[in-house]
C-alpha cells in the first residue's frame, strides 16, 4: 500500500510539471486510445519517459538475466558522459523522465552520478536501480547530491544464504551497508531524495522472506518495497524459480500441465508510445524486455529521432502490437500487470 514517503516520491515527479511535457502526454495519451479504437498506429508527440543504458556490464551473475549470463550477442560498453549530453539534448525539453538502467549494473560507469545530474539540472525526473555493492560513503553522499529523485536496490533475501541463490556472487552485507549509507547521507544532505526502494524479485528460494523483507526495510528506514514477479525463459515444463505462492507468480499450470504465461496478452501497449530504450550506444530499441536489441528500430548516431520516432520501421513495430501482440517473442514474457506492491 502507497504511503507517505510514496507520495513524497509523486510530489517529486510532479514538481518536474511542464507545459510542454504536459501537452506532449496528451498528445501521446491520446494517439494511443485512437490507435487502439482504429487498430492501426496512429502517432502524436514524442517520448516522455526513457531507459538509458549506461553499461552492459555486471559484477554478478544472476541466472535469468543476460548479463549475469554473459549471453548478449551485441556490444558490450559504457555510455559516457559526451555521448549521454548529445542523447538527451536530442530528446529535447518534452521529454520528463529518465531511468538511467536497462542492462547492466549502472554504478560501474564512473560517470553515471555526472549524468543524472546534468538530467536533474535540465529538471528531469531521474532513476537508476542498483544491486547496491559499490555504495561507499562518498558514492552515497555523491548520489544524493546528484539530484536523484529514486533509487531502486534490488534485495532479492534477507540472508546470505538465500540472497546468493539468485544473486550468484553477491554480498547481502554491501547491500545493507549501501542501504544505511544513502539513508545516512540523505540526512547528512537534509534531503528528502533520492527516494528508496527496496525491490524484491520474489523466486521460490526467497519467498519465505517476503516479510522479513518488509521488517528490514522498516529496521533500516528505506522508504517503500516492491514485490516483484520474475521473469524466467524455461517456464512451459515449470522451473525451479517459479514460486509456490501464485500471488507472486507471473505463470500459471494448465490443466494438462504445462505453464503460461498467467497475464492477458492484449493487443496494444502504452510503452510503444510513450517511451523507449536507449542503448549505451545510442541504439533505440521498444522496450526493456528487448533486452539483446533484437528489434532495433534506429541509432541516435546516425539518424535524428524525428525519423526514428516517426519512422517506418517503429510504425510498423506498433501495427504488429495492434495486430497481434502474442506473435512478437519479446513480448511473450511481459511483465505488465503482474507487479506486486508491498
Amino acid at each position: 500500500m502507497p504511503n507517505m514517503n510514496t507520495y513524497q516520491d509523486a510530489f517529486s515527479w510532479f514538481k518536474t510539471v511542464r507545459f510542454s511535457r504536459l501537452w506532449n502526454a496528451l498528445l501521446l495519451k491520446g494517439s494511443f486510445h485512437l490507435s487502439k479504437k482504429a487498430k492501426r498506429p496512429i502517432h502524436w508527440g514524442f517520448p516522455m519517459s526513457i531507459s538509458i543504458e549506461p553499461t552492459t556490464s555486471c559484477n554478478l551473475r544472476c541466472p535469468e538475466c543476460p548479463s549475469g549470463l554473459r549471453a548478449f550477442s551485441r556490444p558490450t560498453g559504457m555510455l559516457t558522459l559526451s555521448h549521454f549530453k548529445t542523447l538527451v539534448h536530442a530528446f529535447g525539453p518534452r521529454l520528463w523522465s529518465i531511468n538511467f538502467y536497462f542492462q547492466g549494473e549502472p554504478f560501474l560507469n564512473k560517470e553515471l552520478l555526472p549524468m543524472i545530474r546534468e538530467a536533474a539540472n535540465r529538471g528531469i525526473y531521474t532513476a537508476t536501480s542498483t544491486n547496491a555493492h559499490y555504495l561507499s560513503e562518498d558514492v552515497a553522499l555523491k548520489t544524493v547530491q546528484s539530484g536523484l529523485h529514486r533509487l531502486i536496490i534490488s534485495l532479492d533475501g534477507t540472508s546470505q544464504e538465500t540472497y546468493e541463490q539468485y544473486r550468484i556472487g553477491g554480498d547481502l552485507s554491501k547491500v545493507i551497508d549501501g542501504t544505511r549509507r544513502l539513508i545516512a547521507a540523505k540526512k547528512i544532505a537534509k534531503s528528502r531524495t533520492p527516494h528508496i526502494i527496496f525491490q524484491f524479485l520474489v523466486v521460490r528460494p526467497n519467498e519465505h522472506q517476503t516479510q522479513d523483507a518488509l521488517a528490514l526495510a522498516k529496521t533500516l528506514g528505506v522508504d517503500e518495497v516492491r514485490f516483484k514477479t520474475a521473469q524466467v525463459y524455461d517456464y512451459e515444463n515449470g522451473n525451479p524459480l517459479i514460486p509456490d505462492n501464485p500471488k507472486y507468480a507471473r505463470y500459471r499450470k494448465n490443466a494438462d500441465g504445462r505453464w503460461i504465461l498467467k497475464n492477458k496478452l492484449e493487443n496494444h501497449c502504452w510503452r510503444m508510445w510513450q517511451g523507449c530504450v536507449v542503448t549505451w550506444d545510442g541504439a533505440i530499441v521498444p522496450c526493456c524486455f528487448d533486452k539483446d536489441a533484437q528489434h532495433k528500430l534506429g541509432s541516435l548516431g546516425t539518424e535524428n529521432l524525428k525519423t526514428i520516432w516517426k519512422g517506418k520501421s517503429y510504425q510498423a513495430f506498433r501495427a504488429a502490437i495492434l495486430n497481434d501482440r502474442s506473435e512478437i517473442e519479446i513480448c511473450k514474457n511481459c511483465s505488465e500487470g503482474t507487479k506486486v506492491w508491498a
